[in-house]
C-alpha cells in the first residue's frame, strides 16, 4: 500500500504488508499507552508498602501520567506540525523507552512521579501523531474506518494486557512494572524507523480556542468523557486498595478480579460503528453515563463484606457496560459539529478533558481513602461525579445518527 497517493489517483482497495505493518506499529502505541496505565494500577498497594506511602501519596503515579498527558495535549499539535509527525513520533517513543528504564532505577516518589509525567507527555505526542498518520495514509471511507477500528481495539486490549502483566510482574518486583514498557517502546521505535512515512513539516495547527467550548456537542462530550474516565479510574484505584488491604488478595488475584472492567470493551470496540449507526450517539452516551452510575450506587448500598460475585463483580460489569456504550459515541459526537479548521484543536481539547477527569478525581478519592474511616466517602464522591456526568448528557445534548457511510445525520 502506498503511503501517499498522488492527487487524482484511486487509492488501492487492499492493504499490502507495509500497510498492515504501519497500522500495527501505530496501534502498538495505543496498546503501550493503555498498558502504562493499568500495569501501575495493580502495583500501587505494593509500591506504597515498599516506600511507606499512603494511598494519596502513591496515587500520584497514576494521576501524574494523566496530568502529563493533559498538559502537553494543547501544545502537542503545534510541536508535531513544526517537527513533522515522523520525527515527533520517533523522538517521543525514544524518550518513553529511556524514561521506562529510569523508572526501574528511581528510588523515591518524587523521581518516580516526574518520570510518569514525562511518559504522559510522550503519550500526548505519540497518540495524536499516530492518529494523524492513519488519517493521512488510509483513504476516507471503509478503509479508514477499518484502520481506526483496529487502532482503537489495540488500545482497549492494552488495558487488559496491563492488568495481567502487572499481576505477574509485581510478584517478582514492583520495579518491573516501570521497566517492562521500555523494551516494547524500543521495538516500536525500531519498527517505526522502517515503516513510518516521511513527510515535510507542515504549517502549525491552529491553537485551541475557548470559543470551541461554545459548541454544545464538544463541551458535553468532553465533560461526559471526563466524568466517565475519572470515575472509572478512581473506582479501580479504590477497589485495588480494598482488595489488598481489606481482602488480602495478591496482585495476581486482584488483576483477575478487575478483568470484567476491561475485557468487554476490547471485544465490542470493533462493532461500535454499527451500534452508533443503529442507536445514535446521544442515546448511547446517556446509557454510558447511566450504567456506571447504577454501578456506583450499587456499591454504596451493598452490605460491606459482600462476596465478589454479589459485590464487586456487578459494579464492574455495570461500569464496563457504560464504556461499551459511550466510548466510541463520545469520540464521534465531540467532533460532529466542529468545522474542519478547528478539528485538530477540538480533538486536543476533548482528549485533555478525558485525562483531566482522572488527574483531578483520582487524587481527591485517594485523599478521602487515606484519611477516612471507610470506603463510603470515596464511593460517594465517585457516585456524585457519575451523577454529574449523567446530568451533562441530558442538558440539551444534540442527538445524531451515523449513516452507513460514516456521516452524521440530524
Amino acid at each position: 500500500m502506498s503511503h501517499t497517493a498522488p492527487a487524482g489517483t484511486a487509492a488501492p482497495q487492499r492493504w499490502d504488508a507495509r500497510g498492515w505493518s504501519l497500522l500495527f506499529v501505530l496501534s502498538g502505541t495505543m496498546l503501550l499507552d493503555a498498558i502504562e496505565v493499568s500495569v501501575v494500577l495493580i502495583a500501587l498497594p505494593t509500591i506504597g508498602g515498599r516506600l511507606g506511602l499512603t494511598p494519596w501519596g502513591v496515587q500520584w503515579l497514576m494521576s501524574g501520567f494523566a496530568l502529563g498527558f493533559a498538559a502537553l495535549l494543547l501544545l502537542g499539535p503545534r510541536l508535531v506540525a513544526r517537527t513533522g509527525r515522523r520525527r515527533a513520533y520517533l523522538g517521543a517513543m525514544l524518550l518513553f523507552a529511556v524514561a521506562s528504564v529510569a523508572g526501574g532505577l528511581a528510588g523515591g516518589l518524587a523521581s518516580l512521579v516526574a518520570i510518569r509525567v514525562v511518559k504522559g507527555c510522550c503519550a500526548a505526542l505519540t497518540a495524536p501523531a499516530g492518529l494523524a498518520i492513519i488519517n493521512e495514509t488510509f483513504p476516507e471511507g471503509p478503509q479508514r474506518r477499518r484502520a481506526v477500528s483496529v487502532y482503537a481495539s489495540f488500545g482497549a486490549a492494552g488495558f487488559t494486557a496491563g492488568l495481567l502483566l502487572a499481576g505477574l510482574l509485581v510478584e517478582s518486583s514492583w520495579r518491573w512494572v516501570f521497566v517492562f514498557p521500555g523494551p516494547v517502546a524500543f521495538v516500536l521505535l525500531l519498527c517505526g524507523l522502517s515503516v513510518l512515512p516521511r513527510a515535510p513539516a507542515e504549517r502549525p495547527a491552529r491553537s485551541p480556542r475557548l470559543a470551541l467550548l461554545r459548541d454544545r456537542g464538544l463541551l458535553r462530550s468532553a465533560l461526559g468523557a471526563a466524568s466517565l474516565n475519572g470515575t472509572y479510574q478512581s473506582l479501580l484505584v479504590l477497589l485495588t486498595f480494598q482488595a489488598h488491604g481489606e481482602f488480602g488478595w495478591t496482585p495476581w488475584r486482584t488483576a483477575l478480579a478487575l478483568l470484567p472492567a476491561c475485557v468487554p470493551l476490547a471485544l465490542t470496540v470493533p462493532f461500535a460503528g454499527r451500534l452508533i449507526a443503529r442507536y445514535g450517539t446521544g442515546r448511547l452516551i446517556t446509557l454510558g453515563a447511566l450504567f456506571p452510575l447504577l454501578g456506583y450506587g450499587f456499591s454504596l448500598v451493598r452490605p460491606e463484606g459482600s462476596p465478589y460475585a454479589a459485590g464487586m463483580l456487578p459494579t464492574l460489569l455495570l461500569v464496563e457496560a457504560g464504556f461499551c456504550c459511550a466510548f466510541a459515541a463520545l469520540n464521534m459526537q465531540a467532533t460532529a459539529t466542529v468545522g474542519a479548521a478547528d478539528l485538530r484543536a477540538a480533538v486536543s481539547l476533548y482528549q485533555m478533558c478525558v485525562q483531566l477527569g482522572a488527574g483531578v478525581l483520582v487524587p481527591v478519592v485517594a485523599l478521602t481513602l487515606t484519611y477516612g474511616d471507610s470506603v463510603r466517602l470515596p464511593l460517594t464522591l465517585i457516585t456524585v461525579a457519575g451523577a454529574l456526568g449523567l446530568l451533562v448528557t441530558r442538558l440539551n445534548f444534540p442527538t445524531r445518527r451515523m449513516s452507513r457511510n460514516g456521516r452524521s445525520n440530524d
